[in-house]
């Protein structure tokens, strides 16, 4: 019931949108072949293949896809041609799909029709989003245009508001149900005495259900059992595809409490891009609590030991969270600072370094931090470039599919395997070791200062 209100909630909306920008009538469709000649050879012949019916439909998903990243005239205005002829509902989603995620405005037009007129239901979702995405992007665009206004006027108590202000459009734009209540950060609180030394799990990447998450988390316990950890941080992807529905979702208990709960350790929880997919996601990891399981807010700090952990929500650094972060960072008092999350700012997987991140969230760890501990590629690796201070740890092989490595010479240690990170901090020094899916020893290193 409530997620049929949401949707209608959403139609209304996008039916004020049309009405306030350009009519959505109907548009006398055209052959997509008269738009063949028009296109590069590469593409040319990649949608003579999508016009063939009798091509596979997953093949021809992915040719859309393949068509509209190209992003021109000619390849915007064949795939809305072959929309308008396609009776395959599957298509006819894809091409919404892919040409939504371009802001040009005839796509706006063509999203506008989309919503209006298909005949399957699905479909106009799809459209609905694609254009609610772009509007809310619009919008979150101008304030950001306001936030830099504040920060060259030195307008501080400004710049605190918009950036309050920037965080619920990041939802906004996002799609997801997060009441600020849970943005905010708590108070620093301890995990495990000053003068004790600590030993932390740490993964990411491995919500799946898969045999590798089972085994990873299975190496975890036998380990565990040996040389007992004190707490655990997860780096991320936590549930894949697109995170939990709900506090409620049954794959808690078979994709966590199963898995990770017989340790007898708490967890303090951060989130991946995919644990962004679903409307309710963030909220529902964040409200979820059990025995194993912690997660107070999107981002949040606690000692343990010598050290003080900083938990990141990386999928976009806001204003608010980079300044909560400078000022923590400045007021610890800790000997080791790790700050952790999900994406990386250098790594040699897939998805490589983050210039973004290098921009943004650099510039405030860099001096203040001693490591930068994340998931994202599916990778083990520890690197620090000769420029930094910080130590980069990835642990990304907590049993999602696994990344290939890039040729690198500032890694100190890199694979592409299923394991885990362990950290020993005592005053002295931080202990980092990778461990494989079979229990051995992959890697130490002893950071010290």
């Amino acid at each position: 019931m409530f997620n049929r209100i949401l949707m209608s909630l959403a139609l209304i909306f996008a039916f004020a949108l049309i009405a306030c920008g350009q009519s959505a009538t109907p548009q006398t469709p055209q052959k997509p072949t008269a738009f063949l000649n028009q296109l590069p050879p590469d593409i040319k012949e990649k949608a003579a293949t999508l016009l063939n019916q009798e091509e596979g439909e997953l093949r021809r998903v992915r040719l859309v896809g393949e068509i509209a990243a190209k992003n021109t005239d000619a390849t915007r205005d064949f795939l809305i041609s072959v929309y308008d002829s396609e009776k395959s509902v599957r298509i006819r989603r894809a091409i919404v799909d892919s040409l939504g995620r371009i802001n040009h405005p005839k796509i706006r037009e063509f999203l506008e029709r989309a919503i209006l007129n298909d005949a399957d239901a699905t479909v106009s979702r799809v459209a609905l989003e694609r254009l609610r995405v772009q509007k809310n992007i619009e919008m979150r665009e101008m304030l950001m245009r306001r936030l830099e206004t504040a920060r060259a006027q030195n307008d501080a108590e400004g710049l605190k508001l918009l950036a309050e202000e920037q965080e619920r459009w990041i939802a906004l734009v996002r799609g997801a149900m997060l009441p600020s209540f849970l943005r905010r950060p708590p108070e620093v609180f301890s995990v495990k005495a000053e003068n004790q030394p600590v030993r932390v799990l740490a993964f990411g990447d491995f919500g799946t259900g898969s045999k590798a998450q089972k085994e990873t988390a299975a190496a975890m316990l036998a380990f565990h059992r040996k040389t007992p950890f004190d707490f655990g941080v997860t780096l991320g992807d936590n549930f894949y595809d697109a995170g939990m529905a709900s506090p409620a979702d049954a794959r808690w208990k078979i994709w966590w409490e199963e898995l990770y709960t017989p340790l007898g350790i708490k967890f303090y929880a951060s989130l991946g891009n995919h644990d962004w997919g679903l409307a309710d996601s963030p909220a529902a990891e964040i409200l979820y609590s059990s025995a194993s399981w912690k997660m107070p807010a999107l981002y949040y700090t606690f000692t343990a030991g010598a050290a003080q952990f900083f938990a990141l929500d990386t999928n976009e650094m806001s204003e608010a969270q980079l300044a909560w972060l400078k000022d923590q960072l400045d007021k610890s008092k800790a000997r080791w600072k790790i700050v952790y999350g999900h994406h990386p700012i250098y790594s040699d997987g897939e998805h490589g370094d983050s210039l973004v991140l290098a921009q943004k969230l650099l510039p405030v760890i860099e001096g203040r931090a001693d490591i930068y501990l994340v998931g994202h590629d599916h990778i083990i690796e520890h690197l620090k470039p000769s420029d930094s201070k910080i130590h980069y740890l990835i642990a990304g092989g907590g049993g999602a599919t696994l990344y290939k490595l890039k040729e690198s010479k500032r890694a100190y240690f890199a694979e592409s395997v299923n394991g885990f990170a362990v950290l020993e901090a005592t005053a002295e020094e931080i202990k980092v070791r990778f461990i494989g899916v079979d229990g051995k020893q992959l890697y130490e290193y002893p950071i010290r200062k």
